[in-house]
C-alpha cells in the first residue's frame, strides 16, 4: 500500500447484501488513518483489507443512522483486544451525541484507552497534522455533517534550484522544518527554492441531498468519496429520504471541479452497480468516475486495485 489511499470498507446503503457491507472507508495518510463512518461490519472488513486497528488514530461519523456507525463498538473493542494507546479522536454532529455514548458504553468489556469523542458542527474541525478537518452541514432527515481533510498550506522544494545552489540533501529536511539555513556563507531562505504547493484534499458526502455543504465540501477535491444511493428514475423517493442520486452525485463533482469522484452507498434495490456508472458518466462525461465496489484500494493518485482477492 501507498501512504496515501481510500480503502472502500463497504457499498451498501441502509441494508447489506451478499456483496455489500454496510457503508465504511478508511483514509490513509502518511501514517495516519482516518475511518469514515463505521458502518455494522467494520471489523470484519478492516480484516479482509489487510488494515490492522493500530492504523487508525482518527474516526469521523457523518450522523447517527445505523449503517453509518453500529461497527463503532467492534472496532473500539478490537482497539483494546490488540493493546493500542495511542489517541483516537472521534468526530460526530451534536445531534449523535446520545446515540454514540450508547454505542460506546453499552457493552461490557475493554475500552481503548484514549478515545476522545467530541461533537462539532460545521467550521474546522482539527488542524492538526498532517490533515486538517472541516466539516459542513449536509441536508438530510436527521442533523448530518460532510467532512473535508486537507493539507494545511505549504511549499515544494523545487530541486533543480537546490542542486543549482548545491544544497545537500541532508540540509533539505531543515531548510523545510526552519525556513532558512546558511549555506556557503550566505542566508538561503525556502522560497528561494522552493514553490507554494497545492494542498491535497479529499472529501466525504454521505446521505444528503444536493445542497450547499455538498458542493463546498468537493471543491477542487482530489478525491470526492460521495453517496449514490439511487438512480435518476426514483430522483422524488430520494429526495424524499434525503439521498442522491447517481446523476446528482457525478454533477456535484463536475460542478465542483473534483478531479475523481468514488460513487458509494448504493440502494440494495439495484444489484448491478455497472447502472450507476452509466447514469452518472452520461450525467457528467468526461469526470474520472469510479464505482467503488468492497475492499477497493483507491490512490489519491494512480489506478485502483482491490484487497483481499478478486
Amino acid at each position: 500500500m501507498s501512504g496515501r489511499e481510500l480503502i472502500v470498507l463497504g457499498t451498501a446503503s441502509q441494508v447489506p447484501t451478499r456483496a455489500r457491507a454496510h457503508h465504511g472507508a478508511l483514509l490513509r495518510f502518511d501514517g495516519h488513518g482516518i475511518l469514515l463512518d463505521p458502518g455494522e461490519g467494520t471489523q470484519r472488513q478492516l480484516s479482509l483489507a489487510g488494515v490492522p486497528s493500530s492504523a487508525i488514530d482518527r474516526i469521523c461519523i457523518t450522523h447517527a443512522h445505523g449503517d453509518h456507525c453500529l461497527g463503532l463498538p467492534g472496532v473500539l473493542q478490537r482497539l483494546a483486544l490488540d493493546e493500542v494507546t495511542h489517541p483516537i479522536h472521534i468526530h460526530h454532529p451534536h445531534h449523535a451525541t446520545p446515540y454514540l455514548d450508547a454505542l460506546r458504553h453499552g457493552i461490557a468489556g475493554e475500552r481503548a484507552a484514549d478515545v476522545h469523542a467530541s461533537a462539532t458542527g460545521p467550521g474546522v474541525v482539527s488542524l492538526d497534522p498532517p490533515l486538517e478537518v472541516h466539516a459542513r452541514a449536509l441536508s438530510h432527515v436527521i442533523e448530518t455533517l460532510g467532512w473535508r481533510f486537507q493539507q494545511p498550506p505549504g511549499r515544494r522544494l523545487l530541486p533543480e534550484r537546490l542542486e543549482a545552489m548545491g544544497i545537500a540533501w541532508e540540509a533539505r529536511s531543515e531548510l523545510t522544518a526552519q525556513g532558512t539555513i546558511t549555506h556557503r556563507g550566505r542566508r538561503v531562505d525556502l522560497e528561494e527554492v522552493s514553490e507554494p504547493r497545492r494542498p491535497v484534499a479529499v472529501a466525504h458526502v454521505m446521505d444528503t441531498r444536493v445542497c450547499e455543504g455538498a458542493h463546498e465540501l468537493a471543491a477542487d477535491v482530489d478525491l470526492l468519496l460521495i453517496e449514490s444511493t439511487f438512480l435518476d428514475s426514483e430522483r422524488d423517493l430520494a429526495e424524499q429520504a434525503g439521498h442522491l442520486t447517481a446523476a446528482q452525485a457525478a454533477r456535484i463533482g463536475a460542478d465542483a471541479g473534483a478531479r475523481r469522484v468514488v460513487l458509494t452507498h448504493f440502494s440494495r434495490r439495484y444489484p448491478d452497480s455497472a447502472v450507476f456508472a452509466r447514469e452518472a458518466r452520461r450525467a457528467a462525461p468526461g469526470l474520472d468516475i469510479h464505482v467503488a465496489a468492497d475492499l477497493d484500494l483507491i490512490p489519491l493518485v494512480g489506478t485502483t486495485s482491490r484487497l483481499g482477492g478478486d
